[in-house]
């Protein structure tokens, strides 16, 4: 692990492997160990960075909202202080709102998309109080409340009652979470833009994953992202859920591996 002061905070992150560029952002609320499996598949061919977004893990947590432009810039950042001036962007649930800010923002950065159990559609009302009273809890409980109610959204009942390993790792990341870096996310999702309308503007090559189980983003909304996605590929991974990098980490890694090898010619 290294760190870097980006901004107004120290940054955490894995730098990996050598040759082209694959940023992984991870998910809410989570930490870049996330991507351990993916990290150790790709480093033997690639350059592998895995960041801990403002907030969670080893970074550091901001006041106020941390929005999806703010943790996009701060992709951007960390691209300049590590010498990366293009690279593959792979992202989950909220690093998929991270994933499409930063395409936004730095087009001409983005070598290709991935983006896994995410959406492109702004929150609605009701999701909006939710993701306020979260934050909330929170700041006023702590992160034990929220990861006990996440837990089976995040995963396939089957995983949940058979695969202890799985839930203990996941349930263990979101304790670590900071409840400041927790809020503040939360409240950045809220805040965030409706992506429904650029995602047609994207020409680069783009991945779109999603758990057939997930119930937090379902595979409806990643077909809505292929539909406007021009030449985009939708990969449907059975038996996973929300977190289909860990649930089926074979699928994934498959399917990952066979995008970049394509793109990255």
């Amino acid at each position: 692990m290294t760190t870097t002061r980006i901004d107004d905070i120290q940054m955490a992150y894995d730098d990996v492997g050598s040759g082209p560029a694959v940023i992984f952002i991870h998910g809410y609320p989570f930490n870049r160990s996330l991507w351990t499996e993916q990290a150790e598949a790709l480093s033997g061919k690639y350059r592998v960075v895995t960041p801990d977004l403002r907030g969670f893990g080893e970074s550091d947590s901001s006041e106020g909202p941390s929005t999806m432009n703010r943790m996009a810039q701060d992709i951007a950042r960390l691209m300049d202080h590590l010498g990366i001036q293009q690279a593959v962007i792979a992202s989950l649930s909220m690093g998929g709102y991270v994933a499409l800010a930063f395409t936004k923002q730095f087009p001409s950065r983005v070598k290709a998309l991935v983006l896994a159990d995410t959406r492109a559609q702004a929150d609605s009302d009701e999701a909006k109080q939710t993701r306020a009273q979260q934050a909330e809890k929170a700041l006023s409980e702590g992160m034990a409340g929220i990861a006990d109610a996440m837990l089976p959204k995040l995963l396939t009942p089957e995983t949940v009652s058979k695969r202890p390993e799985v839930v203990k790792r996941v349930r263990d990341m979101m304790l670590k979470t900071k409840p400041q870096g927790a809020a503040s996310a939360l409240l950045g999702m809220a805040e965030r833009e409706d992506q429904t309308e650029f995602i047609s503007t994207i020409t680069v090559p783009t991945m779109i994953v999603v758990g057939r189980e997930d119930a937090i983003t379902p595979l409806a909304d990643s077909e809505k992202m292929r539909s406007r996605i021009a030449g985009s590929r939708l990969v449907v991974l059975e038996n996973a859920g929300h977190v289909s990098n860990l649930e089926q980490t074979e699928q994934f890694n498959f399917a990952l591996l066979r995008f970049l090898e394509r793109v990255l010619v």
